[in-house]
């Protein structure tokens, strides 16, 4: 029986029986296993089998299954492992059901593979979980059929209901229904064919549906002045076969990426190896790309150093600007609300990735608890990154001069209109990035002639009769830092002026300026923001262990100035459910299975504090704990306030944002002078030899380094 690649676009599903044949092999790498293969996904044998245990502990109930991913271990186990103290932790499985007949009942269930039984059974109340891609798809097909979506699209003259496409979103908080409904809102475009540009054709209505009943509760038309508005027709389009002779083929000449001798980075299982680093690469259907147990090789002390625990992309939030019906609505949490897994592109080589790629497929679940396989889901390369120093002698010549290189993992998914691109990215100087690059499709809605959009100040006029709102892009990155050790401290760090006055004896010409470090001590101290006046940046430290030559704490440093404020109002919906956003950075303590800071369900969630089983970052940080010299965990949001442009439409030139972590005192000196100068030239006068960086030959006669 062969897998089945049509339920889900993009995934490869495995039915019963389908992980025992040859098909089913192509699937499972062929590798040995690493003795930390721990923070892995799960594989297409451990999901239906974890299923299969659920469904018979839950018999007679009929079960929809939202997610079945791996339930990593908790730190103490992992690190008692890591260190030779104890065995192998289990092997088992988190998933959240749904009960499919009564009261749709949602549990949480964790599944020991290993002694294959059931430990643990939780039902969760007034909470909603992600919606998945065969979720989102009800909302279209039941719209299509739904007398009061056929009569408002009669309205405007539309009667074939096959030209009309319906993206399901989550819908936030509608005050018609609670937590009895499991909801989306659908967002209604028109197609005059199959190639068309259906977000150039926005309609005057929403749609309201009950995702579990498959039953559409309201249709929602916006009238202005009492009328309808028109479908605006004319089309504008992006795809080759409409572009056509407008391409300029000779301009731009190719550009071709060789590797003769290979990659640098190794892979072994899911363990990543490149140009001193250590790392894991996991995946799940939440965050997408997970990287653990980061670090790397010190050459001063010839050890390798602990830099990260974890870190993934934990939460972003698309809050839009326009306080009128329907768009107050539209504050999408990609990632709490669908899933960065579930959304995640198969990527396709010359086109997502270039160069000498290695591929990691994602391994997810379905509503019916098969496997589901997304191929090349993460991509691994390898890029020049410019200068990694360089320094020339004016007096006798001499240059130096280095090429940097960077490790990219990436993954590209798609949330209904836009495109997001996550380059978790290290480079040879000890510094971490991640780059997000923003693409795709704006989000757009149809004018009525009555309106100018020059004369609102929530949104652009991008075509004629279609209107793009302001929004916001907050992202949340979750950083389990390892400094050199398990505890850590995070110091503010705030360039300031000398507070001695101008003619003293100690600041005489006004000059002095230095670096006020003060430490974060308690959650609530730990809940704070950029301050661009003072280039705040963040020093996580390791308070034990100080740098032989500077004396300071041996750090990484956070730098983030593209943190833009929540510009909702305190108090408003998305103010409430957006709480991480609110700050540039949270510290907290660690703690095992606290990972998502809008909560573990966002969709339908209030943001209301205290919930019993939807505690936020704002609950967390109420506690108040100490996080100096202990175990913490750090939020670093960032991210941009789109204001729409014209040149953004048909389809959005990519608009990058990003955040980084570098060494800071950690190393005694440049930890990349190993890597080969690609120039090494002396003035050939003084040295009898000629400049190699600029001639092509090689020198001659050079100093011994």
């Amino acid at each position: 029986m062969a897998p089945d690649t049509n339920t889900i676009p993009g995934y490869t599903i495995f039915r019963e029986g389908d992980y025992d044949s040859a098909s089913a092999a192509a699937f499972i790498p062929d590798r040995v296993p690493h003795p930390l293969d721990i923070p892995d996904q799960l594989s297409i044998i451990e999901i239906p089998a974890a299923a299969q245990l659920i469904r018979e502990w839950a018999s007679p109930k009929l079960l929809k299954f939202n997610c079945i991913t791996l339930r990593e271990p908790t730190k103490s186990e992992y690190v008692a492992y890591k260190e030779g103290h104890a065995s192998r932790p289990d092997r088992r499985a988190f998933a959240i059901v749904i009960e499919q007949q009564g009261s749709g009942q949602i549990s949480e269930v964790v599944v020991n593979l290993t002694k294959s039984k059931v430990e643990r059974w939780k039902e969760v109340k007034d909470v909603m979980p992600t919606l998945t891609l065969e979720d989102l798809d009800i909302m279209e097909r039941i719209s299509r059929k739904d007398s009061r979506v056929i009569e408002a699209c009669r309205g405007l003259g539309i009667t074939d209901m096959s030209k009309v496409f319906v993206d399901g979103w989550a819908i936030g908080v509608d005050e018609r229904w609670g937590f009895e409904r499991r909801l989306q809102q659908g967002l209604a475009y028109y197609r005059n064919h199959e190639l068309d540009n259906q977000y150039a054709h926005p309609l005057d209505f929403t749609v309201i549906a009950d995702t579990e009943r498959e039953e559409v509760l309201s249709v929602d038309i916006r009238y202005v002045n009492g009328e309808r508005t028109a479908i605006p027709l004319t089309e504008h389009h992006y795809l080759p076969n409409f572009i056509g002779d407008k391409y300029k083929h000779d301009t731009l000449k190719p550009i071709d990426i060789t590797q003769p001798q290979g990659v640098s980075f190794q892979v072994r299982g899911n363990e990543l190896t490149w140009a001193g680093y250590k790392m894991h690469i996991g995946f799940n259907y939440r965050e997408g790309i997970v990287i653990s147990d980061v670090r790397m090789h010190d050459p001063y002390e010839d050890r390798d150093r602990a830099l990260f625990n974890r870190i993934s992309v934990v939460e972003m939030v698309v809050p839009y600007g326009c306080p009128e019906t329907p768009h107050h609505k539209k504050h999408a949490f990609d990632l709490g609300e669908y899933g960065s897994g579930y959304m995640t592109n198969s990527l396709k080589l010359g086109c997502d990735c270039k160069g000498a790629i290695h591929y990691m497929d994602g391994v997810l679940c379905t509503g019916k608890g098969e496997a589901a396989v997304i191929k090349n889901a993460i991509c691994i390369h390898e890029e020049d990154n410019g200068l990694l120093y360089k320094h020339t002698d004016y007096r006798d010549g001499t240059v130096v001069s280095a090429r940097d290189r960077k490790l990219i993992i990436s993954q590209i998914i798609t949330a209904a209109n836009y495109e997001y691109g996550f380059y978790h990215t290290f480079t040879l100087d000890g510094t971490y990035k991640l780059e997000v690059k923003l693409t795709g499709m704006l989000n757009t809605y149809c004018m009525h002639p009555s309106e100018q959009a020059a004369s609102s100040p929530y949104g652009t006029e991008v075509a004629p009769a279609i209107i793009a709102q302001n929004h916001q892009h907050i992202f949340s990155l979750r950083v389990d830092p390892e400094i050199d050790g398990h505890n850590n401290t995070v110091l503010q760090s705030d360039a300031v002026v000398s507070k001695d006055p101008l003619g003293s004896s100690e600041n005489y010409y006004g000059n002095g300026f230095y670096c006020e470090k003060t430490p974060l001590r308690t959650a609530l101290e730990g809940a704070t923001n950029y301050n661009h006046e003072t280039s705040r940046s963040w020093d996580i430290i390791n308070p034990n262990r100080l740098n032989k030559v500077s004396k300071k704490p041996v750090a990484f440093k956070i730098v983030n100035n593209a943190c833009p404020a929540l510009l909702a109002k305190p108090g408003s919906v998305v103010w409430k459910r957006a709480a991480f956003a609110r700050k540039s950075l949270w510290v907290l303590p660690y703690k095992d299975y606290e990972l998502y800071p809008a909560g573990d369900y966002v969709c339908q969630s209030t943001g209301d504090e205290n919930h019993p089983d939807n505690l936020t970052i704002q609950d967390w940080a109420n506690r108040n704990e100490s996080i100096e010299n202990a175990d913490i965990v750090c939020y670093i949001q960032f991210g941009l306030t789109h204001f729409p442009r014209t040149e953004d439409f048909p389809i959005m030139p990519v608009e990058p944002v990003s955040v980084m972590l570098r060494a800071s005192n950690f190393f005694q000196r440049n930890p990349a002078l190993w890597v080969p100068p690609s120039a090494l030239c002396v003035d050939s006068i003084s040295r009898n030899a000629f400049p190699a960086c600029c001639s092509g030959g090689e020198s001659k006669n050079l100093p011994k380094l």
